[in-house]
C-alpha cells in the first residue's frame, strides 16, 4: 500500500473520530466545577464549598422566580441564534423561568470569572442564582428541560 493512501486513511479516521467526539459532548449539560478566581456572592455556610451565586447586579436584570437560563453569545455565532430560539421556547413553556442572553464580548469580566471558553455557553441558575449546571455548544430542548427540572428542584442546603 502506498504511503499516500495510508496518510489518507489515517486522516479520514481522525476526522471521523473527532466528529463523533464533538457530537457526543457538544451542547450536553454537565455538572459545575469550582470556578477559578470567582468572587463568590451570598454563600450559605453549609454550601460554601465552591458554589458561585450570580446576582441581579452581575446580570443587569432580575433573576427568574424559579430558575434562570443564562446564555453567553457572540455576534457572529450561528449556534447562538438557534440556542436563543430553543431557550426562549423553553422559557415560554415553564412558568417562573427567565432567559437572559449576554454578549460575551461586552461582559468579559463575567466570562473570565465563570471560565466561559466558547459560545454559546448556557448556565442554568436556580432561584438564588447558584449555578446548577452548564452546557457548551447548542443544547437540545429536552436537555434544557431536564436541566431546568434539576434547577427548580434544587434547594440550597
Amino acid at each position: 500500500m502506498s504511503p499516500g493512501i495510508i496518510v489518507l486513511v489515517c486522516a479520514v479516521a481522525v476526522g471521523v473520530g473527532l466528529s463523533v467526539f464533538k457530537s457526543r459532548f457538544d451542547g450536553r449539560f454537565r455538572g459545575t466545577h469550582p470556578v477559578r478566581k470567582a468572587a463568590v456572592r451570598e454563600q450559605v455556610e453549609s454550601d460554601a464549598d465552591d458554589k458561585v451565586r450570580l446576582t441581579e447586579d452581575d446580570l443587569g436584570v432580575e433573576l427568574g422566580e424559579r430558575a434562570t437560563l443564562l446564555q453567553f453569545s457572540s455576534a457572529f455565532c450561528a449556534p447562538c441564534r438557534a440556542t436563543r430560539r430553543t431557550l426562549a421556547e423553553v422559557e415560554s413553556m415553564v412558568e417562573g423561568v427567565r432567559h437572559v442572553e449576554l454578549d460575551a464580548e461586552s461582559h468579559l469580566d463575567l466570562v473570565r470569572r465563570l471560565d466561559i471558553l466558547r459560545t454559546p455557553t448556557v448556565l442554568v441558575l436556580d432561584a438564588t442564582g447558584a449555578i446548577v449546571t452548564r452546557a457548551s455548544g447548542q443544547p437540545r430542548k429536552p436537555d434544557v428541560i431536564a436541566a431546568l427540572g434539576v434547577a427548580v428542584d434544587h434547594q440550597p442546603r
